[in-house]
């Protein structure tokens, strides 16, 4: 029962614990899955429409040639908005999951007992895990729109402030909103994915395997791959409106978007770039959450030595 009632850390008390864990989990992570993102966002852009030949014919061409003709240093393009992003949205998402978690366990369970004893469903992590995550991105999708088009410029190195500038120019305080239903729509899925499956996965893996490194990579290694699975599309969609945000208009929204690509460049056209998402999501999700853990767990640890001196 005490695994089943918060794989993730218990009653959910230790707000400030979460919220330091997650901000240096989401800042290791970040470094090291970036160029498989930048390849992802370049992936993403290009069209296969009739008539248009494709730049990029996979994440691995993608890579070599974003490396040779831009050199090493710009598959970290986009690195403070990147971070900025997710240090934000990631520490945001991780404060509030438990305690969504525990809301919705408190109200669809039959009974107080049973909530106490059987612990959350896979079901209510999943939804815990996604409204954390819309609710978070919600507020820090600006930073999403900066970084995506930064990473999307070929051309020698887009500055942040030009960015801002133009996209303030054109569109204005709502330009920094572009692509908010996809992202919400993706952000829903992917932390639904990530919170909710690692959670349950960890749940399942500890009894057998103990609640350390182990249990942690199995987690994180479930999470990262269903979390590529169900937002690929989303992403595609996404990654397409955040960089028209201060140009030419091709989508009108989300739907025309969605069925634009497909009726120009096939339905697997919505999965363009799976595999840096993949492999992106995989790598962030077990350096984020093994390194989550362990300073949740010292953070912790400290904390009641700090309190005992006062």
């Amino acid at each position: 029962a005490g695994v089943a009632s918060g794989a993730m850390g218990g009653a959910g008390g230790d707000a400030s614990a979460r919220f330091a864990a997650s901000a240096v989990g989401a800042l290791l992570a970040e470094l090291v899955s970036l160029p498989a993102d930048v390849a992802k966002t370049r992936l993403q852009i290009q069209s296969t429409a009739a008539g248009t030949g494709a730049r990029y014919s996979g994440f691995v061409d993608c890579i070599l040639q974003t490396a040779r003709s831009e050199g090493p240093l710009a598959l970290w393009k986009g690195l403070v908005p990147a971070l900025v992003r997710q240090v934000a949205y990631t520490s945001t998402s991780l404060v509030i999951y438990e305690p969504i978690r525990n809301f919705y366990q408190a109200s669809f369970s039959g009974s107080a007992s049973s909530a106490s004893t059987d612990g959350p469903t896979y079901m209510q992590r999943l939804a815990a895990g996604g409204t954390a995550g819309a609710a978070a991105i919600s507020v820090f999708n600006p930073a999403e729109v900066v970084k995506t088009q930064v990473q999307s410029h070929s051309a020698g190195n887009l500055p942040m402030r030009e960015v801002i500038s133009r996209v303030w120019a054109k569109d204005g305080l709502l330009g920094f909103w572009a692509g908010l239903r996809p992202n919400i729509a993706r952000t829903f899925l992917v932390n639904a994915a990530e919170l909710g499956t690692y959670d349950e996965a960890k749940s399942r893996l500890v009894p057998h395997l103990g609640n350390g490194l182990a249990s942690h990579v199995g987690a994180s290694g479930c999470a990262g791959f269903a979390s590529a699975c169900v937002s690929t599309p989303a992403d595609v969609v996404k990654t397409r409106l955040m960089n028209a945000a201060g140009g030419a208009k091709q989508y009108r929204g989300m739907l025309h978007a969605g069925t634009r690509i497909i009726a120009d460049e096939g339905a697997l056209a919505l999965y363009k770039g799976f595999l840096p998402i993949c492999v992106r999501k995989l790598l962030w999700c077990t350096v984020f959450f093994v390194s989550y853990e362990r300073v949740r767990e010292a953070v912790n640890r400290v904390g009641p030595v700090a309190d005992a001196s006062r």
